[in-house]
């Protein structure tokens, strides 16, 4: 069985990269082999002893390129240690951990194809120019004008790092 586990994702305004990149360095700090990649240009999950998939959450799902990952890799990811995750600015709002249960729906998709081993829910970053269109990126200015959230970047890196050491003794059964 390979040694090296794959951290892949799928990203819309740069977020998500920082989130697996954070995870891969956790897990590749005692010393695992770790490859940091994009979704699109994983080509083989045979080199791999186990998978983390993670996306942005947009219109309440993973991007769409991320479940077709899923959908392609099924047989595959079934077949090792697979965990998920995902990147979503609804738990960057006020009294966020209310909306925990609501987030984690957002994986369920996934969940009907490949269960996980482990699911890591967390914030991005708001960066309203990058809002690929006109209409988000109003909605979003009207959010943050009624404070349902600020700009900037709300990822808790600490969460983040915890939750890959956490997933480390699953992902070498």
């Amino acid at each position: 069985m390979p040694d090296k586990i794959l951290v892949t994702y799928a990203t819309r305004t740069g977020s998500t990269v920082g989130v697996a990149e954070a995870i891969g360095e956790t897990l590749a700090k005692d010393g695992l082999q770790v490859d940091v990649l994009p979704m699109q240009d994983v080509v083989d999950l045979a080199p791999y002893r186990a998978v983390v998939a993670g996306s942005a959450i947009q219109n309440y799902q993973w991007l769409p390129e991320a479940m077709q990952f899923i959908q392609a890799n099924q047989t595959a990811l079934a077949q090792k240690p697979f965990a998920a995750f995902l990147v979503c600015m609804t738990l960057a709002m006020k009294n966020a951990e209310k909306y925990r249960p609501f987030v984690a729906e957002f994986l369920q998709p996934v969940r009907a194809l490949v269960e996980p081993v482990s699911e890591g829910l967390f914030a991005g970053v708001l960066d309203i120019s990058k809002v690929p269109t006109f209409g988000d990126r109003l909605k979003f200015r009207l959010s943050v004008v009624f404070g349902a959230w600020s700009e900037g970047d709300h990822r808790d890196w600490e969460a983040i790092r915890a939750w890959a050491d956490s997933i480390r003794p699953l992902l070498l059964q």
